[in-house]
């Protein structure tokens, strides 16, 4: 049976005034969304209305986690002891969990955001209670993480389908962690090069690192930054590459 790459977005990310990124015109070109919980954007009303969009467009519902940081968008390392970070993540997928029932879905998935998703590719053991609380709370749930690392063996052991992610807007270390936001480099801005990005870690199973390496690699979902200025071209280009090859399906 074909496998579809999934395309995914991080999405609901506006909070109250703040305006983040254009759910409505990337909507129509993914396949599944990451909406965010409230700890780093998504105010209440803009997470019901994501979802309800979501399902309008036939896309899969994830819940997306963070570190409470709203000042610094869920991008900021924290100390945070596992306790805290058990019950931020509880009180966060429990949200988007119910939710999701109400309006007369399923959440699909479970993607944590900015810091929480770099500590987790680096830390094993935050790697493992993301894993254990999220099959706790349902363990049906997929988990989107790092390609190539221990975050998938971890979640295997803990019954948990892992979803392997690579990034279209985002370049890679040699270790296949991703490259600190606080390095010039870190973000690619151009779509034909994010284009080119993705189409080699799909048709190759390779990803050019900052160093120049090449380094192998697995695609099975590929994230787009919904608050990256250039997210809608980027949806569109890189679902219209992946239609060409037929690794693309809206409706999966």
């Amino acid at each position: 049976m074909k496998e579809y790459i999934d395309l995914n977005c991080d999405m609901g990310e506006s909070f109250y005034e703040k305006k983040v990124g254009n759910d409505e015109a990337i909507m129509p070109y993914i396949t599944s969304c990451n909406v965010a919980c409230g700890f780093h954007g998504g105010d209440p009303k803009t997470i019901i209305k994501t979802v309800e969009l979501a399902i309008k467009n036939n896309v899969k519902v994830g819940a997306h986690p963070s570190l409470y940081d709203l000042e610094g968008f869920g991008r900021r390392r924290m100390k945070i002891n596992e306790e805290e970070l058990i019950s931020l993540l509880i009180y966060q997928i429990s949200s988007l969990y119910g939710i999701t029932k109400y309006l007369g879905t399923k959440l699909h998935h479970v993607k944590v955001h900015g810091a929480l998703y770099n500590m987790a590719s680096e830390d094993d053991q935050i790697a493992r209670l993301i894993v254990n609380t999220v099959s706790k709370i349902d363990p049906n749930l997929k988990i989107y993480g790092p390609s190539m690392l221990k975050w998938r063996i971890i979640a295997e052991e803990g019954g948990l389908e892992y979803v392997s992610e690579v990034f279209s807007d985002r370049n890679y270390n040699d270790d296949l962690t991703l490259v600190d936001r606080k390095n010039q480099n870190a973000i690619i801005n151009n779509k034909d090069l994010g284009v080119e990005h993705v189409m080699r870690m799909v048709n190759e199973n390779k990803v050019k690192t900052i160093n120049g390496n090449y380094k192998e690699i697995k695609a099975q979902t590929v994230c787009i930054h919904g608050d990256q200025k250039h997210a809608v071209i980027f949806a569109q280009n890189i679902s219209e590459e992946l239609s060409k090859i037929n690794l693309y399906e809206k409706k999966f």
